[in-house]
């Protein structure tokens, strides 16, 4: 009975001992976060001293032009519990605080328009919120309280790849700030008990301010992208792949300019992380639904922007990361607040899309070829999402730009219905008011060809040819056959105020009665 009992008890408390401890992350007896055995709360305290002082110190520095070596300077400073003629006295154990690149760093949060004071602020006011849904990788999350800065707990490779891609990276910030990839403002390391604990502190990608309705980690692989039974019981779980292709088999609409905006930046970002050799990145993807949101704010403070914050940071928000113009974005009240892009589901549902690559601190070493090799022989190697940068960033856009976001279908132009085949045209309910009703008062017993050039939308038209779409009609004209030339060319003339008379619209291969029938029914009413 007693070795029963223990091989019941041992499954399961090495299973509750692996949900507690995650990578370096785990949980005390006290039920509090720990990052290698360092608390949450001590790990919080200590960023939060470390960077009051790295701050104060490089504000008394006089600007200058960043040189290389300025990439790669690492200041320290010690903070012992009692206290110095440097550092206040605190109760967090004594520690050492490192900052990477502090001119370096600086730089790009000037070139951000972030302040200093103002920086300061958001993060050593008042102590970070934790983010309970961390993921997998063990490590640690937390949002600044004015929901500006993600700090996030990185490893040493992944500290040790960034410094070296800083020059590439200040490179690529000076020729396009407009990007999709992470901005980070600075790269720190709090050694306590003899561990090192390495930060990053970058942009907040979703505002806490606006409800993710849905959430998807998106790498354009189908290899085990399937979100886990454990992460669908969360709130607001984080669906990948395959979970995409099947709620939403038709993508995400969003307008022409939008969708070439977007494409355009994630082909730029993608070509820089292929030419570092990077790759197992994902587009981190956040769905507000407006409509939806509606519904529910009888209930919840659900809506966008129930908490009235705005990020200060320049090019942070996902619809200033791929273009300029962020005025005139349709009737949605939100998004000139929050950054999102305007999209639509299957359904027509209005929504606000929040987007960003992430986890961009893994090269193509090695240890990421063994494991597509391993990959590759299970499973169907083009699938796997740990590939050759190259290819990886291939698939990549073409599953964002083909299966995730999709072009608005543009409004049917009335002269592209009748080229398609000559006959009687019905416009669609709803699509707005018709020149024949105006026409139809005077001119009932006009010829139908008539009406139906009186019934084309020259509004359509007219935006058709702004958008510089290709299905206008040449000035000269082919002839084919005498209707379709024709009405072809009442179409043609839609563009002026300049209607063609009726007797010129009328088919030549009818017989000599039926121009006489024409011409009294046209004469009278004329």
């Amino acid at each position: 009975t007693t070795l029963y009992d223990l091989t019941l008890i041992g499954p399961s408390a090495s299973t509750s001992q692996a949900l507690k401890k995650i990578g370096h992350r785990g949980i005390d007896p006290t039920g509090e976060t720990t990052y290698k055995k360092t608390t949450s709360s001590a790990l919080k305290g200590a960023i939060q001293l470390g960077i009051t002082h790295t701050i104060g110190s490089l504000s008394q520095k006089p600007e200058r032009d960043v040189l290389l070596q300025d990439f790669e300077v690492v200041e320290s400073i010690f903070f012992p519990c009692e206290g110095s003629n440097l550092t206040p006295a605190h109760h967090y154990g004594d520690f050492r605080f490192k900052t990477y690149a502090p001119m370096a760093f600086r730089y790009f949060r000037e070139m951000f328009g972030i302040r200093p004071d103002d920086y300061m602020y958001s993060l050593c006011n008042e102590s970070p919120i934790e983010l309970s849904n961390s993921g997998a990788s063990g490590s640690l999350f937390y949002v600044s309280r004015d929901d500006e800065y993600i700090i996030k707990t990185v490893q040493h490779k992944e500290a040790e790849f960034l410094q070296k891609l800083l020059p590439g990276y200040f490179m690529n910030l000076n020729q396009n700030k407009r990007t999709l990839l992470p901005k980070f403002y600075g790269l720190y390391c709090v050694q306590s008990a003899g561990k090192n604990i390495r930060i990053a502190v970058m942009n907040n990608l979703l505002p806490s301010a606006v409800r993710m309705h849905l959430k998807y980690d998106l790498k354009g692989s189908t290899y085990k992208r399937r979100a886990s039974a454990k992460e669908r019981e969360k709130a607001v779980p984080t669906y990948k792949d395959l979970d995409f292709i099947q709620d939403m088999p038709e993508g995400l609409s969003l307008d022409a300019d939008k969708y070439n905006a977007l494409c355009k930046t994630l082909q730029r970002d993608c070509l820089l992380l292929q030419s570092f050799k990077i790759m197992d990145y994902s587009l981190l993807v956040g769905i507000h639904n407006v409509d939806l949101a509606c519904q529910e704010q009888a209930n919840e403070e659900a809506g966008a922007g129930a908490k009235g914050q705005v990020q200060k940071a320049l090019y942070s928000t996902a619809i200033e990361a791929i273009q300029a113009e962020v005025g005139h974005m349709g009737s949605m009240e939100t998004e000139d607040r929050t950054g999102g892009i305007p999209a639509r589901n299957s359904k027509g549902e209005r929504l606000l899309v929040y987007i960003g690559i992430i986890d961009i601190l893994q090269s193509y070493r090695l240890a990421k070829r063994l494991e597509h090799s391993w990959k590759a022989l299970v499973h169907d190697g083009d699938t796997v999402s740990v590939h050759r940068p190259g290819f990886y960033a291939e698939r990549f856009q073409k599953f964002m730009c083909n299966t995730v976001f999709r072009r608005n279908a543009l409004k049917t132009s009335p002269s592209k219905k009748r080229r398609a085949g000559a006959g009687p045209v019905k416009r669609a309910a709803g699509s707005g008011p018709s020149l024949m009703t105006q026409a139809s008062s005077s001119s009932t017993a006009q010829s139908p060809l008539l009406q139906h050039q009186a019934s084309s939308d020259t509004r359509e038209d007219t935006e058709a040819d702004k958008t510089g779409r290709p299905d206008l009609l040449p000035d000269t004209i082919p002839q084919r056959n005498p209707v379709a030339s024709t009405v072809e060319t009442a179409i043609s003339s839609l563009g002026s105020p300049r209607f063609l008379p009726a007797s010129r619209l009328q088919p030549n291969t009818r017989g000599e009665s039926s121009n006489k029938q024409n011409e009294e029914d046209s004469t009278p009413k004329g």
